[in-house]
Order: structure tokens, then sequence, then C-alpha cells
């Protein structure tokens, strides 16, 4: 047991939760999330990737689109060789079959570490409305490949960009069942403005934020 199940299993233990319990608590849950009213929200057009992107680009992050998934490693290679970046990153396990040696990249999949100067992911889903990428923890999609690299590289299908944050939580519960350990949501480069008002980027995480929008559906 490590020490979130040892957390876990003492409130549930608090509350009087048991197996047998534990589905009418969840169903109350699911009934009191499902006729719960929205509040107000803006009115977003048709086209969400659009929306994403100028969202994504106000945030300080930029955006190539390409045709298709495939030609992701010749986009992160034009953009890493733009800003004089390095060509090796580590990337989820689920990219490691693109064809990064095609495009002169050495690339592993694998988690970064402390070392590692870029990182590239997928996503989730993406939300529009804020331009907002939105990655789910996992054993093959691991948190620190966005967060401790100066570089973070996000491979977005347009298929997965939903309109707001309502959207992008009803696809968590009804895609993961349980919520993973981590849901991590990033709206371009990390920043701060603490020191005198003056806004830093880079401070708590990477620098810079550059999205590949795969426009196939």
């Amino acid at each position: 047991m490590n020490s979130r199940d040892s957390i876990l299993a003492r409130m549930r233990q608090r509350l009087g939760r048991t197996a047998e319990n534990a589905v009418a608590g969840r169903a109350g849950i699911d009934a009191v999330l499902a006729r719960r009213a929205q509040g107000p929200r803006p009115a977003l057009d048709a086209d969400l990737a659009a929306r994403f992107r100028a969202c994504s680009e106000a945030l300080a992050s930029t955006v190539e689109i390409v045709a298709r998934l495939e030609e992701a490693p010749a986009a992160v290679a034009r953009y890493l060789a733009a800003h004089d970046l390095p060509r090796a990153a580590v990337a989820w396990m689920q990219l490691a079959g693109l064809d990064w040696a095609g495009a002169d990249l050495r690339v592993e999949a694998r988690t970064a570490n402390g070392d590692d100067l870029v990182g590239i992911t997928g996503v989730f889903c993406a939300v529009a409305e804020t331009g907002t990428l939105v990655l789910r923890s996992g054993p093959d999609t691991p948190a620190a490949s966005s967060l401790l690299p100066e570089t973070h590289i996000a491979i977005v299908p347009a298929a997965r960009i939903v309109a707001g944050m309502e959207e992008a939580w009803a696809l968590l519960r009804d895609e993961a069942g349980e919520l993973p350990r981590a849901v991590n949501f990033i709206s371009g480069p990390s920043r701060t403005g603490d020191i005198e008002q003056t806004l830093v980027l880079g401070a708590h995480g990477p620098y810079r934020v550059h999205i590949v929008l795969v426009a196939e559906k």
C-alpha cells in the first residue's frame, strides 16, 4: 500500500465506507453531478480547434498544425531547429512508434528526469475555451515529462478538443472510470508575477510550450 492508498483507506474508515455501501454512495455522488445545473458559459464558435489555437497563443504557447499524426516528428524537428534547442527528447510510451529517427531526432520513450531539456507528450484532451492541455497521469503518461523539461511539446489531436472544463471532466469520468493519481491542466508556459508584479516565464516548470495540432479526425 502506498501513501495515497493509506490516506484514502483512513478516510473511508472514518466515513464508515465499506464495500457494501460504496456502490450506493457512488450512485448518490453521480446523481448529484448529473442534476447539477451549469452556470453561465461563453458562446463558442463551432470550430473548436481554431478557438483552442487562438487561446493557446494568447497564453504564450506556440502552435503548428499538421494534417496527420505521422507528420508530428518533422514538426517537432522544425520547432527545435528554429529555437536552437537540443534534438534529443523524452516522450510518452504511446508516441514511441512515431518515426523520430527519420526526423533526425533522438527520442527516448521514458519519463523525464532533471537532465532532460525537452519532453514530448500527448494529451488526454484539450479545452478550447481556455487553450488548456489536460494530461492524465499513468504508467505510460508520466506527469514529469510535461513538468521537468524546460521545453514541453504536446501533440494534440483535433478530435480530442472539447469546448470547456465541464466537458473535460465529463470525459474523464466517462473514459477513466476512477480518477488517476493526477490530472494536470496546462495553460501555456509556467509563469509567475509575484516579484514586483513582473511576469516571469518558466518559474515553476517549462519555459516553452509548443503544440503540434493534428487536424485529422
